[in-house]
C-alpha cells in the first residue's frame, strides 16, 4: 500500500514539475500574443481591449514589408547553399577518414565557442575587402557559413543510420556511383537533409547580430529593422512582428512533422 502511495505521489510531483516548466516556457509567448491584439498605444498585458489594428498598421509599413522580403530572400539563399554543401560535407566526414578530420570536428563546435560578434566582424571585413557589402546574397552566404555545422550534424545523424550494404548492393547490381548516390544514399539521408534545411532557414530568418554587421540601410533585414525600431520607440506593432516569428516557427515544426516525423527527428538527435 505504501508502495502504491509512493508511486502516486511521485507521479503527481513529476506531472506538477512538467506543468510548471511548460507554463514558464509558454508564458512569454502568451504575453506577446495577447499584447499584439491590444487596442491601446503601448504594449501591455492584459491588453487594453482587443483589436487587429497593429497587424493592419504593420502591413501598411513599407519598411516592414521590404525588410520581411529581404529576410525571406536571405534565408532562402542560406538554405539553398547549405543543402548541397552540408550534405556532401556530412557524407565525407562520416564515411571517410582524412588528414584534417580533427580540424573539421573543431569547426563543428565553432557555433558554440566563437561569439557571433566575432563572426560578424570577420565576415564584414572579408566582404568589405571583396567589395560585395551592400548586397543581399553575401548576407545569405555569411549566415550559411556560421550555421552550416547544424546542417552537417543533421545529415550526419541520418548517414550514421544508413547501412553501407545498401550502397554496395546497388553497385553490385551495376549502378554507377552517381546513380547509387541518387537512388539509394540521397533518399536514405533525406530526413536529415529536410531537418537541416528547415533549421538553416529558421536560423537565418532569426539571425540578428551577424546581419547587423553585413547589412546597411538598403539591405536591412527584419531582425535589424526590429532593433532599429526599438531604439526609437516601442509600440504594439513590434509584438505583432513577434507573433509572425512564432507563426513561422510553428509552420516549420508542422512541416518537419509532415515531411520527416517528429518521432524520427527526436530519435535521430
Amino acid at each position: 500500500m505504501n508502495g502504491v502511495s509512493g508511486e502516486r505521489s511521485k507521479g503527481i510531483v513529476l506531472r506538477s514539475m512538467v506543468g510548471l516548466v511548460v507554463a514558464m516556457l509558454s508564458l512569454p509567448t502568451v504575453i506577446v500574443i495577447g499584447a499584439s491584439f491590444t487596442a491601446g498605444e503601448i504594449i501591455r498585458f492584459p491588453p487594453d481591449g482587443l483589436s487587429l489594428r497593429w497587424y493592419s498598421e504593420l502591413w501598411q509599413l513599407d519598411d516592414f514589408r521590404q525588410a520581411l522580403w529581404r529576410t525571406f530572400h536571405v534565408s532562402i539563399i542560406c538554405t539553398l547553399i547549405s543543402i548541397p554543401v552540408g550534405t556532401l560535407a556530412a557524407l565525407a566526414s562520416v564515411r571517410t577518414r582524412f588528414r584534417f578530420g580533427g580540424l573539421v570536428r573543431i569547426y563543428l563546435l565553432l557555433p558554440f565557442t566563437i561569439p557571433l560578434v566575432v563572426s560578424g566582424l570577420s565576415l564584414m571585413t572579408l566582404f568589405g575587402h571583396a567589395r560585395i557589402l551592400g548586397q543581399l546574397w553575401p548576407v545569405g552566404v555569411g549566415l550559411c557559413v556560421i550555421n552550416l555545422p547544424f546542417m552537417i550534424w543533421s545529415v550526419s545523424a541520418s548517414v550514421n543510420h544508413l547501412d553501407p550494404e545498401l550502397e554496395n548492393a546497388a553497385s553490385s547490381c551495376g549502378a554507377p556511383p552517381v546513380q547509387a548516390f541518387l537512388t539509394v544514399t540521397l533518399p536514405a539521408v533525406a530526413p536529415g537533409i529536410i531537418t537541416g534545411a528547415l533549421l538553416m532557414f529558421i536560423l537565418a530568418f532569426n539571425e540578428f547580430l551577424v546581419s547587423l554587421f553585413l547589412t546597411d540601410s538598403r539591405t536591412v533585414t527584419l531582425p535589424v529593422q526590429i532593433y532599429n525600431s526599438i531604439r526609437s520607440v516601442i509600440t504594439p506593432d513590434l509584438a505583432a512582428v513577434s507573433v509572425l516569428y512564432i507563426v513561422i516557427a510553428v509552420l516549420a515544426i508542422w512541416l518537419l512533422d509532415r515531411l520527416v516525423g517528429l518521432e524520427i527527428f527526436l530519435k535521430s538527435r
